[in-house]
């Protein structure tokens, strides 16, 4: 018995360090920050549209340079718990102004903190590891010439086992990869940019994809529309399939992103105004070049 035990307590050590190398928070390879290109913010600012960092990080209603200021502080509340969004202004000690681009590229690539923690995927790095280095230190380069404000947010309060960090690292391990989501067999140029504006920086999976048990995107009914995060509403299927957008033309939806309409005249509500007014900052070819992306994808029906 007190062999058995022995190997018991060996088995369970074992274990526990297998759970602890298997989800240590890694951080950028030299390779990975010698790719790091010198910021432009003039270009960042693009990124920053496209990105939706206003959208989360300013305060709920800003208009106009109101939308600049990223003190945080919304709260999302979900079935995990509540996310706190955090303070991403320039200042050096309750936002992000003492990052580096390197700093920054972590948590987007990562979803790890300068100080080595992980990030949840409430933050979409799940998405944004496909920002490339250059949009990346653009985006570094632009939010260092933002407002800075004061006053840090607390942390969030998930319920357990949710609160678990480290558990993020298996998240991580299972789910979190740069693969794209749709194969195309000879892509344009067009679908090639919208895809990269879609897929990566403009993370529109993370709201109209449905999620798994484990909280991430099922690659398989790829933006076919989902409950809202919040928990009231659906998020609408913006495929071609069946209760999507598939008789939306390319000009409709283009139109859409610049001007709120639709092709019968509703106007955008809801998170999605928001959203519809960082696209509506973009150069027209994003904004169509991300319909032609829409279009090319293949269908699915609404998911319920």
């Amino acid at each position: 018995m007190r062999r058995a035990f022995g190997w018991l307590v060996l088995a369970a050590l074992a274990g526990l360090a297998a759970f602890y190398l298997a989800t240590l928070p890694s951080g950028l390879t030299p390779g990975e920050i010698a790719a790091l290109p010198a910021g432009d913010a003039a270009r960042g600012e693009r990124v920053f549209w496209i990105g939706g960092c206003a959208s989360c990080h300013a305060a709920p209603g800003a208009k106009g340079e109101d939308r600049l200021r990223l003190g945080g502080g919304r709260v999302l509340a979900t079935e995990f718990g509540d996310f706190v969004v955090p303070n991403i202004s320039s200042d050096e000690i309750d936002g992000i102004g003492g990052w580096t681009a390197a700093d920054l590229a972590t948590a987007m690539w990562r979803g790890v903190s300068p100080e080595g923690r992980h990030y949840y995927p409430a933050f979409p790095y799940a998405s944004y590891i496909r920002v490339t280095p250059g949009d990346v230190a653009d985006l570094s380069a632009f939010l260092h010439t933002l407002p800075a404000v004061p006053g840090a947010q607390p942390e969030s309060r998930l319920r357990f086992p949710f609160n678990i960090r480290r558990g993020i690292g298996l998240w991580k391990l299972a789910f979190l990869n740069a693969a794209p989501m749709v194969e195309f067999a000879a892509p344009d140029p067009a679908m090639t940019r919208g895809q990269y504006l879609v897929e990566g920086p403009g993370h529109c999976g993370e709201c109209h994809t449905p999620r798994n048990l484990a909280g991430a995107m099922e690659p398989t009914r790829w933006l076919s529309g989902a409950p809202a995060a919040e928990g009231t509403g659906r998020v609408p299927n913006i495929t071609p399939g069946n209760g999507g957008i598939g008789d939306w033309s390319l000009a409709d939806i283009a139109y859409y992103f610049e001007s709120g309409f639709t092709p019968e005249f509703d106007s955008v509500g809801g998170a999605m105004a928001e959203v519809q007014g960082n696209l509506s900052m973009l150069p027209a070819t994003d904004r169509n070049d991300i319909a032609t992306y829409l279009k090319a994808i293949p269908g699915h029906p609404t998911s319920r």
